[in-house]
């Protein structure tokens, strides 16, 4: 069996014994993209800060990849990816409101009414603290034509 057949046919049987939400998966098979530039999402919220994570520890969810710094916050994510995961697959929130998707820079974040939002730059912060519901909706808005796109 060739390598490539040998490691779809490695795939396809781990994917069929996965058990779980179709949206929460654990070993990452499908997800190609690391979130947040491999920062731990979880510790924003325990750490106050974010710290990077490692590949050592992962977990995919929506079709995206998350790095951990321990087992522990896996653990936490894998229980409540919802509450964790950063809005919008880690992209900048003020940018998917203008209709762009755009990394970002996982050094500019806040946590507002629990949710993490990040952006493509410091400046991107206080913008979106200015108003926080306005920006969310229209983001909300524009992310569901701008998440299937490249």
């Amino acid at each position: 069996m060739g390598e490539l057949t040998r490691r779809s046919f490695v795939a396809a049987a781990l994917a069929a014994s996965c058990c779980g939400s179709a949206k929460a998966q654990n070993p990452p098979l499908a997800a190609t993209r690391v979130a947040l530039k491999g920062y731990d999402p979880v510790s924003y919220f325990t750490d106050g800060r974010p710290e990077k994570g490692s590949s050592e520890f992962t977990f995919a969810f929506d079709d995206t990849t998350y790095w951990f710094k321990s087992a522990e916050h896996r653990t936490l994510f894998a229980a409540d990816p919802e509450h964790y995961a950063p809005q919008f697959d880690g992209y900048c929130a003020v940018q998917v409101s203008r209709g762009h998707k755009v990394e970002a820079d996982p050094e500019a974040w806040t946590i507002t009414n629990g949710k993490l939002y990040v952006f493509s730059g410091k400046p991107g912060v206080p913008i979106f603290q200015e108003q926080p519901v306005a920006i969310a909706k229209k983001a909300n808005e524009n992310w569901s034509k701008l998440r299937a796109t490249q």
